[in-house]
């Protein structure tokens, strides 16, 4: 009796990525099959004495940001702690892991019950015991479920910006009109960022849109007092949509002038374009069906 109710409540054990994409650069993007008609797919970045896994927490997403494959091919379920975890220990080099990042499909924080889950089970001394410090979630900042997050989870997290000027991240994220990035600020400035929990805010680059100093001024305005960093993020040109991108020393010329004006500020390393597992780029919208 116990043993017929087990096997029709739960699956023990792990299923394997179903195919796997390898770039030039050695990023690796995994496709796995959940449920039976629906996919999602992971990433890992190897980088020197690094090795990252870009986990996915949704199949597709509601967010529908301009710039996101994702959010293009619309919302069809939410993850479960046991499909994220399946992507952390069913890849090969899941052993060479150093860092996660809930960066892949999804808003993490659309599902925060399985997420939080996830994160409970991978930093618990009686779980696998990683440190809080080795994983990052980044949302557009869902505010309620942000706050949760932050009380409930000592990891990293990563704030979708892409625009201080709420008529243009409106424009780009529509979520924006929900979901104000001055609010958002605002609540972040309660709390304290200052010790090992690192605070950054992502900002993809486009052409002539949001690459000015005009703009540069507008964050710096918006983030002043609080401990973070900025990353700036190439634009990676998807199907169908006039977006473009800037020059690597326009990128370089904006990272300076943020600096030069007390926001720290990095550039982030663009991995594995060339088989579409690069940010903005992931969708399984041909495959769920």
């Amino acid at each position: 009796k116990h043993r017929d109710k087990l096997i029709e409540n739960y699956t023990i054990g792990l299923k394997d990525p179903i195919d796997a994409l390898h770039s030039t650069d050695g990023t690796i993007k995994y496709l796995f099959q959940v449920g039976s008609t629906n996919f999602i797919e992971a990433v890992y970045i190897p980088d020197d004495d690094r090795a990252t896994l870009c986990v996915s927490s949704q199949v597709g997403c509601k967010m529908n940001c301009e710039f996101c494959m994702t959010g293009k091919q619309g919302f069809s379920q939410n993850l479960t702690a046991a499909e994220m975890l399946n992507q952390v220990f069913s890849i090969p080099e899941s052993n060479k892991l150093t860092n996660l990042v809930l960066m892949g499909m999804g808003e993490p924080l659309d599902n925060l019950d399985e997420v939080l889950k996830f994160l409970t089970i991978m930093t618990s001394e009686n779980g696998c015991g990683w440190s809080p410090r080795r994983i990052t979630l980044s949302t557009i900042g869902v505010r309620g479920k942000l706050e949760r997050f932050i009380n409930e989870s000592d990891c990293h997290l990563a704030i979708s910006l892409h625009s201080a000027v709420p008529e243009l991240r409106a424009q780009l994220m529509p979520a924006e009109k929900a979901y104000s990035i001055t609010e958002i600020v605002r609540d972040l400035k309660k709390y304290d960022f200052s010790k090992q929990r690192r605070l950054s805010f992502e900002y993809i680059v486009f052409k002539d849109l949001n690459d000015s100093t005009l703009y540069a001024q507008r964050l710096v305005e918006l983030l002043r007092g609080l401990p973070c960093r900025l990353n700036l993020i190439r634009y990676h040109a998807i199907p169908g949509i006039e977006l473009e991108g800037v020059s690597d020393q326009s990128m370089l010329e904006l990272r300076d002038y943020l600096t030069a004006r007390g926001l720290f500020t990095t550039i982030r390393a663009s991995r594995g374009e060339d088989v579409f597992a690069a940010c903005g780029m992931l969708s399984t919208n041909k495959k769920n069906k």
